[in-house]
Parts: structure tokens; C-alpha cells; sequence
């Protein structure tokens, strides 16, 4: 019997001597239950505490933006799929909400001689707040499926909506209005009142059972920052779209980021307070045609004259979309048919036509 109790003795002992050990190795670090770890600074992220220490969120090449991507990217490091929105670029509508925060913005002649209109595609930051929407048109939907994005908008011309009645594309229209996606801001006149988020898309999309992951096969080649030679004075690229339309974007060597204005104004985010900037404006040069006297029908498939606004540089390249499937990536290419690299950071595809210019020249 004093054998066992000895034996006992001795096993609380070493339990104790165990215990004071793991506390003295531990202070100062973080501990992982279930994989949720205490310390941001230990999975070196600030935006997402849900990772396990030993396998960190990486950056992926293959987000909008080949950057940062806090609010695209899931706990399991899987990259969600890019919503697009369709915006509205009436005067009335100024300055949008949302605007400056999504990572990809197509810019389009939606009437000919007459106004413009974004498609803005949101993956790397969640907009709490995104208006005015507008509604769909038939050559927007294969350049939100060239990009996997879910497409949102208001309604669209009767060419859209045949289109995705035959879902291909997935997308959420505000007519219909599923799980509450939209609403209309108090305080603002129709057509102008009509916004949503990027939560709330997200979620009608969870509902209406669309895919939530990007597919692997989609971003850009990124060129490497060490790699590029930049301009030491601030350029200046007009658009000249038709009245106040009118687009310029000034390139910063400080930044290396474009800003933009359009009809002479500063293009602000209503959100953030701030001027939209870009790393990347790519014109892309087609053809258009009228469809019933006012809807402009835009030629975005097949291959076309493009030039990249890179880091300041101003690179000449050739724009294609395979026009057998519709989820086609849009690529630039050399004149060796390779894709071109774009820089880190946000792009803007400017769409024209032959009779809209456009210049590049350094400014004061």
C-alpha cells in the first residue's frame, strides 16, 4: 500500500513540474484552439483571425487585383468568386457608392453619342454600400463571365434579359428582387435610388445556390515591381467620350497609380470620400452597332487593337475574347500572342469605338 501511494507522489510531481513548464514556454505566445488563433500577428494577417498558424493565408496571383485580398479570400485560403454590378454614369448619380472600391470597373457606350455606363466587379474589398445600380445590358454579360462574376443588376433591355433567361450567366436582378438583395434609398429620386452590398448579394447568391468559389482558371500575370521603369514626370490619358463623358486620367510617379475625372470633375467615391485610382487603364479599341434606334450593341468577342497604361508606360497590345464560350478569360497579348504582365492594384477597361480619341502626353 506506501509502494502505491509512493508511486502516486511521484507521478503528481512530474504532472505539476509539466504543467509549470508548458506555462513558462507559452507566455508571450499565441495558442491555437480548433485552429483559431488569439494573435493576428501570428498567421501574418490583420483581416482574418480564422486561418491555422501553420498553414497562413497566402496572397493569390490570380485575385482582381494579384494583391492583398482581404474580404476575397475564405478561411480555407479559397478565393470567392467576383460580384459584378451594374452601375449607372448620369450626372444625377454622382459621386457612386462603391466605386473607387471595386477592382475591376468596365467603362461602355451604352447609347451611341450618348451616355456610358460600369460594370463594377467586386472581390478584394466588401462595399457596404453600392448605387446606383442600373440595369443589364446583352454586352456586359460575357465580360462578367469573362471575369466568373456573378452579375447584379436593375432590370435590363429585352435582349439581357432573354439572354440570362437562358442562364448563361448566373445572375441577381433587382425586379425580382431575391432574399431582399436590393433596396431603394430614401431620400433619392427613382431611377437614382436603387443600391445594394456586397453582403447582401453574396448572401441571395449562397440562397439561390450559385457557385461560391472562384474558378483557378481565371486573373492576370502580374509583372514584378522591380521589373518595371516608370516615367519620372506625371502624364496625362484623355478619353474623349462624347459631352461629359469625357474621361482623363493623370498618372503620378510618386504613386504609380492613375486618377481619374470625368466631365472635367475629380471621380469620387461617395463611400470613402476619395478619387478613384487605378494601377491599370486598358483601352480596348472595337466596333458597335444600334440595335432598335437606341440600345448600343458592343462588339466585346474576337480579337481587337488595345493599349495598356501601365506604371505610367504606355504599351500597345492586342485584346481577345473567344466568342465559342462565353466564360472565355479576356486577355492582352504581345505580338507573339503572349499575355501581358499588368501591375499590382486595381484595372480599368476603357471600351471605344473609332470615332472616340484619345491622347497620351506628359503634363506639368
Amino acid at each position: 500500500m506506501k509502494k502505491k501511494i509512493f508511486i502516486i507522489f511521484i507521478f503528481l510531481i512530474i504532472a505539476a513540474a509539466g504543467t509549470a513548464y508548458f506555462m513558462v514556454w507559452a507566455k508571450g505566445r499565441s495558442v491555437s484552439i480548433d485552429g483559431i488563433s488569439n494573435s493576428a500577428k501570428d498567421i501574418g494577417q490583420t483581416y482574418n483571425s480564422l486561418a491555422p498558424l501553420a498553414e497562413p493565408i497566402k496572397i493569390s496571383q490570380e485575385s482582381l487585383t494579384g494583391d492583398f485580398c482581404p474580404d476575397g479570400i475564405n478561411k480555407e485560403g479559397q478565393l470567392l468568386r467576383p460580384v459584378g454590378v451594374m452601375l449607372a454614369a448620369d450626372g444625377s448619380t454622382r459621386p457612386l457608392s462603391g466605386i473607387a472600391q471595386a477592382d475591376v470597373v468596365i467603362e461602355m457606350p451604352v447609347i451611341v453619342g450618348g451616355i456610358n455606363r460600369f460594370l463594377a466587379i467586386f472581390q478584394c474589398t466588401n462595399s457596404d454600400e453600392i448605387g446606383s445600380i442600373r440595369s443589364a445590358r446583352d454586352d456586359f454579360i460575357p465580360l462578367a463571365a469573362g471575369f466568373d462574376a456573378i452579375y447584379g443588376h436593375w432590370g435590363g433591355s429585352h435582349f439581357a434579359l432573354d439572354e440570362l433567361k437562358k442562364k448563361v450567366a448566373d445572375n441577381i436582378d433587382a425586379l425580382k428582387n431575391p432574399y431582399g438583395a436590393y433596396y431603394r434609398k430614401r431620400g433619392i429620386k427613382a431611377p437614382d435610388n436603387g443600391f445594394s452590398s456586397i453582403e447582401r448579394l453574396r448572401e441571395a447568391a449562397n440562397k439561390l445556390g450559385y457557385r461560391a468559389i472562384q474558378d483557378n482558371a481565371y486573373g492576370y500575370i502580374r509583372i514584378n515591381p522591380t521589373e518595371i521603369i516608370s516615367p519620372s514626370v506625371k502624364y496625362k490619358l484623355d478619353i474623349k467620350y462624347p459631352g461629359k463623358n469625357a474621361v482623363s486620367w493623370l498618372y503620378d510617379p510618386a504613386s504609380k497609380f492613375f486618377v481619374r475625372n470625368r466631365g472635367g470633375l475629380a471621380e469620387m467615391d461617395k463611400n470613402t470620400k476619395k478619387q478613384v485610382e487605378a494601377a491599370n487603364i486598358i483601352v480596348l479599341k472595337t466596333t458597335s452597332r444600334r440595335l432598335e434606334g437606341q440600345y448600343n450593341d458592343v462588339r466585346v468577342t474576337g480579337r481587337g487593337e488595345a493599349i495598356i497604361y501601365r506604371a505610367g508606360q504606355e504599351i500597345k497590345a492586342t485584346w481577345e475574347k473567344g466568342p465559342d464560350k462565353i466564360s472565355s478569360r479576356l486577355r492582352f497579348l504581345d505580338e507573339q500572342d503572349k499575355e501581358i504582365p499588368l501591375a499590382k492594384g486595381k484595372i480599368w477597361l476603357e471600351y471605344i469605338d473609332s470615332t472616340t480619341n484619345t491622347s497620351y502626353i506628359a503634363v506639368q
